[in-house]
């Protein structure tokens, strides 16, 4: 990881990567969750995609995989507020743009 970013948001972007860890993050942050409950989750993600995700995530300190589950770290705990209000901010699109939001039969997180 380069050393200098020119603001907060260029290094938070860094962290967090592109659509698929921060998508990753926000099913995570429910509850620890094993690799197949994860892919029944996000369904349009590959397995390859998400092996992926799950091992940069886990690099850069935000899930930590025990147990045969993946939960977040304590660094992955600060970012619940960002993810909170993607959620948000996605939640409030939605209804702007007229799109549906189907979210996949989930079973209960474990903890």
């Amino acid at each position: 990881m380069k050393q200098t970013f020119t603001c907060p948001v260029e290094l938070a972007l860094e962290v967090l990567g592109g659509k698929w860890r921060v998508v990753v993050l926000a099913h995570v942050k429910e509850g620890a969750l094993r690799y197949a409950e994860l892919r029944r989750r996000i369904p349009r993600m590959s397995e390859k995609m998400l092996t992926q995700r799950l091992r940069e995530l886990v690099e850069s300190g935000l899930l930590v995989h025990g147990a045969g589950t993946y939960r977040l770290t304590t660094r992955g705990e600060s970012a619940r507020k960002a993810l909170a209000a993607l959620h948000a901010f996605g939640e409030v699109l939605a209804s702007e743009l007229d799109v549906r939001v189907e979210a996949t039969a989930l079973r209960p997180a474990r903890s």
